[in-house]
Order: C-alpha cells, then structure tokens, then sequence
C-alpha cells in the first residue's frame, strides 16, 4: 500500500518539500461551530439594528408632531393674546356705556362717582395684564428710559435733571416701556 501524500507536499511528489501555494482544504464539519455562531450574532446584530432603526423612525415621527403642536400653541397664543386683557376691559367699557346713557338724566355727583368706578375697573384690568402707571413724583431724577421731556423749564425750586412736572403718564408691561411719561424737566435758572 501506499502512503497518502501530505497536504503540502508539492506536485513532484518530494516528500518534505512545502509548495506556497498549495491549499489547505478543510472538512465542512470543521466550520459548522463557527459558522452557527456567527450566523447568530449576524441574526441578533440585524435584530438590534431593526429595533434602533424602528425607534428612530418613531422618535422622528414625535419630534415631527411636537414641531406641529409647537407651532399650532403659538399660532393660537397670537390670534388669542389679547382675550384675557379683553374680557377685563369690557366692565370698563359697559361702566362708560351706561355713563354716556344716563348722562343726561343723571346728576353730576352720580356722573363722577360713575366715572371713578370705572376708572377703578379699568386700572383693575391693567393691573391684571401686567400693565403699570409710571408718574415720576415732582424732584425725582429725569430718566431718559421712562420719560420724555416736553420741556425743559429754569426754577430755583428743583434741582436740574429732576422732574417739575408730570404732563402725561406713561406706561410700561411688565417691565417694558409702553409709552414714556412726558414730563417737564428743571433747569437751572439763568444767573
């Protein structure tokens, strides 16, 4: 009998020689253990990529709907700002409608007295809304942020750069100037 070759041995046949190039060819049998496992992971990675690939399509889908609830909030806050402020104004406005009413039967005593409670409910209603009064007392220092000066008048009474006298008063929302009050401001008397 004869002896089986070595794998490799190169095709003269000289025993112990090695040939680079020839292959090595294994049993199937010799991967079926590697291969199921990396059959596996493959299976379990496509999985998990599936899953990843799901969520972020629905974490899309949410971002994309909270943009539209985002945008339908503030499209709403703009038509609907006002409404609050609104509904406070309007005993305001019935106090002046029934003023102008009965203003003709009415005795001036009754026409202030009205008028005052409707001043009370308006200011009732700024003051909700976040709307305040600015009516610099007479020496307060000029701001140029909250006043404008209508003129400016010499007088030993005041120091110059303070206020002498509040002409209109201004507004501000809630920290911001509405409209400035307009004052006359001291200066100093000509020698």
């Amino acid at each position: 009998m004869s002896e089986p070759k070595s794998l490799n041995e190169s095709p003269a046949g000289r025993a112990g020689t090695l040939d680079p190039d020839a292959t090595t060819v294994l049993p199937d049998a010799a991967f079926t253990p590697e291969l199921k496992g990396l059959e596996a992971a493959l299976a379990e990675a496509t999985q998990k990529a599936e899953d990843n690939y799901a969520q972020y399509v629905r974490a899309l889908a949410e971002l994309d709907n909270v943009r539209k609830r985002a945008a339908r909030d503030l499209e709403a806050a703009h038509r609907y700002a006002l409404e609050r402020f609104a509904q406070e104004l309007l005993p305001a406005l019935d106090g002046f409608e029934g003023a102008l009413a009965s203003s003709a039967q009415a005795a001036r005593e009754q026409l202030i007295e009205g008028q005052a409670a409707t001043h009370r409910l308006l200011m009732k209603a700024f003051e909700k809304a976040g709307i305040g009064a600015l009516d610099p007392a007479p020496g307060a220092a000029f701001n140029p942020n909250e006043h404008e000066a209508m003129l400016a008048q010499p007088t030993h009474e005041q120091p110059a750069g303070t206020v002498l006298k509040t002409v209109q008063k201004g507004y501000v929302l809630n920290g911001r100037v509405l409209r400035p009050a307009r004052v006359i401001v001291a200066r100093a008397a000509d020698a």
